[in-house]
This record gives C-alpha cells, sequence and structure tokens, in this order.
C-alpha cells in the first residue's frame, strides 16, 4: 500500500466513523474538510472504498430513500450505495489513531491526522505534535544552513523563494507551540483539578465536573482572536 493510498484509507474511514455516506458524499467532504485530497478523483476514492468492504472494515448498503432507488431504477441506473462502518472497521479507525511514528509527522499524514484530533486521546495528540514539530525542526536547520552555503550565488527572487520557504516552516513550528502548550495547560489543569478541588468547583462525579473533563480531552486549542492556523500540507512548508 502507497502511502498515499494508506492516508486516504485513514480519512474514509475516520468520516463514515462520524456517519454512513455514500460515494459522492465522501468525495466532497475529503475535498471540503480535508485540502490535501482536493485533487483525486472518483478512480481514486471507489478502488479504496471496496478495498475496505473486502477487508471487512465497510459494509455496502441501498440508498435509504425507497423512491429514489424506483427512480434510478426507472431511469437506467444504479441506486446509491451508501457505505457504513463495520465494529471492525471502527476498531481499525481506532487502532490508527494511536499511532504516533514518523510516518504521522510527514506533511499529509499530518494534516489528515490533526482533521481527527477531536476523536484522540492527548496522550496520543502530543506525541504526534511534538514528533511534528521536530521535524519540522530539522528541516527548517537544514534549510538554514542550504541558504547559508549558497546565498552568494542566489539572484534576488530565487533568494526571496527561499526565504518565503522558510518563514512557512517557521510560522508552522511557532503553530505547534501554541497547540503544545494547550494541550499541556489543559492536561496540567485537569490534574490539578481532580487533586486538589479548589472552593467553588463542581464535585468530582457531577455534571458540571464531567462536562469540563469532557472538553479538556477532547479540546486544547488555543484561541487565536481571528487569526488563521498555517495548512500543515501547504506545499512552501515542504
Amino acid at each position: 500500500m502507497s502511502r498515499r493510498s494508506g492516508i486516504l484509507e485513514f480519512a474514509v474511514l475516520g468520516l463514515l466513523r462520524e456517519a454512513p455516506m455514500h460515494g459522492y458524499e465522501l468525495r466532497k467532504r475529503l475535498n471540503t474538510s480535508l485540502g490535501i485530497f482536493r485533487a483525486f478523483s472518483y478512480g481514486t476514492l471507489y478502488p479504496c472504498l471496496k478495498t475496505l468492504v473486502a477487508n471487512g472494515w465497510l459494509i455496502e448498503e441501498p440508498g435509504s430513500a425507497p423512491e429514489d432507488a424506483l427512480a434510478a431504477s426507472l431511469a437506467g441506473r444504479r441506486a446509491k450505495i451508501v457505505y457504513r462502518l463495520t465494529a471492525e472497521g471502527k476498531e481499525h479507525f481506532e487502532e490508527l489513531l494511536s499511532h504516533t511514528g514518523p510516518d504521522s509527522w510527514e506533511d499529509e499524514h499530518f494534516a489528515a491526522r490533526f482533521a481527527f484530533f477531536g476523536q484522540t486521546e492527548r496522550e496520543v495528540r502530543m506525541r504526534v505534535l511534538e514528533g511534528r514539530r521536530s521535524r519540522l525542526e530539522e528541516r527548517l536547520e537544514k534549510m538554514r544552513a542550504s541558504l547559508a552555503r549558497t546565498r552568494e550565488r542566489l539572484d534576488d527572487y530565487t533568494l526571496e523563494l527561499q526565504r518565503h520557504g522558510m518563514e512557512s516552516v517557521e510560522r508552522e513550528v511557532r503553530w505547534l507551540n501554541e497547540l503544545i502548550e494547550s494541550e499541556r495547560a489543559g492536561r496540567d489543569q485537569r490534574r490539578s483539578a481532580s487533586e486538589t478541588p479548589e472552593a467553588g468547583q463542581a464535585p468530582e462525579g457531577s455534571a458540571d465536573a464531567q462536562q469540563d473533563n469532557t472538553s479538556g480531552e477532547t479540546g486544547g486549542l488555543p484561541r487565536h482572536g481571528g487569526s488563521t492556523r498555517p495548512d500543515p500540507s501547504d506545499d512552501t512548508a515542504k
């Protein structure tokens, strides 16, 4: 399996964990929610779906509206097939979510992983974010060393392009630093609250306390007051 097909399978399983969809809906969500799949086609998606069905991670079901199926039959078209995640598929996706190896730090794979951070455990999120930051810091060091060696031989436009690439990587490193600090702050806050409840804090086990714990586990994003985060799949950051 190629790296890109593995990323696509991961993203499809993640989207279908939210709700069953047919192929057109999946393609639309992949295009709009996950920008790394802007250029892929049905010719890429459907073989992926067939593979996931063959592995037992998805099942195919007819469309839920009988009149739609009848209309499609009368018009000589096939009724839309809805893809649903199986219990084995959910278990497989959760296993993929727990992976924190070097592949999860690469540009496209990291973008897909980040899109499903809301379904990922905090400690796993931290390892992925720290690994991504380490990878970019290595890339930035190489870019700086290369620029120092060659800047005298570069014309103004090539030099400006090199600087633009470095600024893109530096911007993403700063963004990752903010995310990591937010994750740490949320973890420390939960730990402190569980060990030494403050006056006026909801007692452990109450509805308010449970709500706080849930938001702390799936939250962690810093608030920027209107600023935008860098796109991890931005080609200029490669």
